[in-house]
């Protein structure tokens, strides 16, 4: 993920916002804790995704992979107090980690947990969404995307996370980096949706439903 230079990311974070004690405690405890801790997402990008869901007036948030809740909690805090985050995950150890976090927060109430295969999960989630993340199995990431799309309001936001993964779609050679350059190559040209490409962190796709 190394496609800015390390004092210009590091100049970001600091005139990034705060995210608050509890999503920097949960961040440290993610590094001691749970097995690739860089999965989490991170001021830079989380501080993003509740701007967005704040842009997009969300009151209700689809997540595809929790792993430890920062992302959730972050989203979250944009939602109002009658607001609803569904986010799915399959791995229980991830599952009791965010669980336990967002028991901590004044805004766990607002998020459900669903727990199994997201494919599984979302066939019993109904729309509409103002806002969806995904950030699970790369290999999925177009079933994800073609099974939520109908459940996005029109003028929704889908984002979805490690679209330039480590530049490897550049020459994609693993099944991994095969898939997602075919999810970015399927959502440019599918002319339900606008989108932008970030260049934040490892690459957010930015989706409009039009």
């Amino acid at each position: 993920m190394d496609f800015i230079d390390e004092k210009i990311e590091e100049y970001a974070f600091n005139h990034t916002s705060y995210e608050g004690d509890l999503l920097k405690r949960l961040e440290e405890e993610t590094y001691e804790k749970l097995e690739i801790p860089q999965m989490t997402t991170g001021r830079i990008e989380a501080r993003l995704l509740k701007l967005l869901a704040r842009l997009v007036s969300a009151k209700r948030i689809l997540e595809i992979g929790t792993f430890a809740g920062y992302s959730a909690l972050s989203m979250a805090e944009a939602l109002p107090e009658e607001g609803e985050l569904v986010t799915c995950e399959e791995d229980p150890v991830a599952i009791g980690f965010a669980r336990k976090y967002f028991d901590l927060s004044t805004n766990g109430k607002k998020i459900t947990q669903m727990e199994g295969p997201a494919l599984e999960s979302l066939e019993s989630i109904k729309g509409p969404f103002d806002m969806a993340f995904i950030d699970a199995d790369k290999e999925n990431y177009g079933n994800y995307y073609e099974a939520i799309l109908p459940m996005i309001r029109s003028g929704g936001l889908i984002a979805v996370d490690n679209v330039l993964w480590s530049g490897r779609v550049l020459d994609p050679q693993e099944k991994s980096d095969k898939a997602i350059h075919q999810f970015n190559e399927r959502v440019i040209n599918d002319e339900r949706v606008e989108s932008v490409l970030l260049t934040v962190r490892d690459g957010l796709n930015c989706i409009i439903k039009n």
